[in-house]
């Protein structure tokens, strides 16, 4: 999968190398996703790895709260290497992940990074001395961490302290902007004592999530702004459904454009609680839409009108996006670069001739009125003429025989 860099500026950040891969803004970026079983099921989170593994994940976060779940981590990381799967994993910690990584080291050895939040390090009397041991852990197994402050988690008793000291000043800072002001400090602040304990620069990603698109934007400008650390990308609860998934896309599209960010999520609420996979495909289609990477062919097609009332323009354009999907898994093995390839199905004269020439191949079917043949473009160019019942046949085979002679 090529990284498309003539087209995606980044701000400049530390590479910083995750298990296999690197991240930064010399590398692609990375989409992440999280499982969502009880670690302790070492079967049933294996399986739910390697479906987002297969799905296009590239670091998979797995929960690690109780001695149970931290004895499965190394049993789970044998089976993937089993299958050849060396997809990075990602413990994360709350509360007493300090606890977890003492007393179970093959734990902090098997995972390929660690994910703290501030907020739930400890309060005011054991935050010092939790946050020192597990940056010490993290030296000690050579891992990086990514320290994520979430707008839901933030330590209690600071927030009183700032908003105590709001009301004694009469300041005049909003409440709103005050928490995210609270929400970068408290990333920047803990990354400069990670480093001051002596974690190295390289082994920091910070994050700071809010579950609002403009205020997650403006929070990331800012970190972006104080830190060379690379930045992980995502609405901290996105909800359910296609709200959610219109959220993470306007949230992470923009700060993409901005060239901010290195690592994505989208945290969706699954509707089908069985499969976590539809996350990675948001990333995917994320960075695919910006120009950033591609993960399959784009299909192309118009959204009809009155000039395109028959449905085949419909239905052809349903079924080629089906033969990509199903294909995908063989084709990306078997023609590298296939990914880039776009189809154009068009339903009338109006843009379909253009569009077509625009793509690598692309048909423009009859509209209403218009002569009943559809001509197919193939690298800009008039190729073919299609006419009668077997159009679709026809252009499928077109389709496959520019893949073989293409990407083969």
């Amino acid at each position: 999968m090529q990284y498309n860099k003539s087209m995606h500026t980044r701000k400049e950040t530390i590479s910083v190398k995750i298990g296999n891969i690197l991240i930064g803004s010399k590398h692609p970026i990375r989409i992440q996703s999280m499982t969502n079983t009880d670690t302790s099921d070492v079967e049933a989170t294996y399986k739910q790895i390697m479906e987002l593994y297969d799905a296009g994940s590239e670091m998979v976060r797995i929960t690690v709260n109780d001695e149970e779940s931290a004895k499965s981590v190394s049993k789970i990381k044998a089976m993937l290497l089993q299958k050849n799967c060396t997809v990075p994993l990602i413990g994360d910690f709350h509360f007493n992940g300090h606890i977890l990584l003492s007393k179970y080291p093959e734990t902090a050895s098997a995972l390929d990074k660690f994910r703290i939040n501030p907020g739930n390090i400890g309060g005011k009397d054991k935050f010092d001395t939790n946050f020192e041991k597990i940056i010490n852990l993290a030296i000690e197994h050579g891992k990086p961490i990514r320290i994520g402050a979430n707008w839901g988690s933030l330590s209690k008793q600071n927030i009183d302290k700032l908003i105590q000291h709001k009301e004694n000043e009469k300041d005049d800072i909003s409440y709103s902007n005050l928490m995210k002001k609270y929400l970068v400090d408290s990333v920047i602040s803990s990354a400069s004592k990670a480093i001051s304990l002596g974690l190295p620069e390289d082994k920091i990603i910070l994050s700071c999530k809010t579950s609002n698109v403009q205020d997650l934007i403006d929070v990331y400008e800012e970190v972006a702004k104080l830190s060379k650390h690379p930045l992980h990308l995502g609405l901290t609860e996105a909800g359910i459904g296609r709200d959610a998934i219109i959220s993470s896309v306007s949230a992470i599209s923009v700060l993409l454009n901005k060239g901010i960010g290195d690592t994505i999520r989208a945290s969706l609420t699954p509707e089908n609680i069985s499969s976590r996979t539809e996350e990675v495909k948001v990333c995917q289609q994320i960075l695919s839409s910006l120009g950033i990477r591609n993960y399959k062919p784009k299909v192309i097609s118009c959204p009809g009108c009155g000039r395109t009332s028959n449905t085949y323009f419909i239905e052809l354009s349903k079924n080629i996006k089906s033969l990509v999907q199903d294909n995908m898994p063989a084709w990306k093995r078997k023609y590298p670069g296939v990914e880039d390839l776009t189809v154009a199905v068009m339903g009338c004269i109006v843009n379909g001739p253009g569009e077509s020439r625009h793509a690598n191949i692309g048909i423009s079917l009859p509209g209403n009125n218009e002569d009943p043949s559809a001509p197919v473009y193939v690298d800009g160019k008039k190729f073919k003429t299609l006419r009668g019942d077997n159009i679709e046949l026809e252009f499928i085979d077109i389709l496959q025989s520019y893949i073989d002679k293409n990407y083969s």
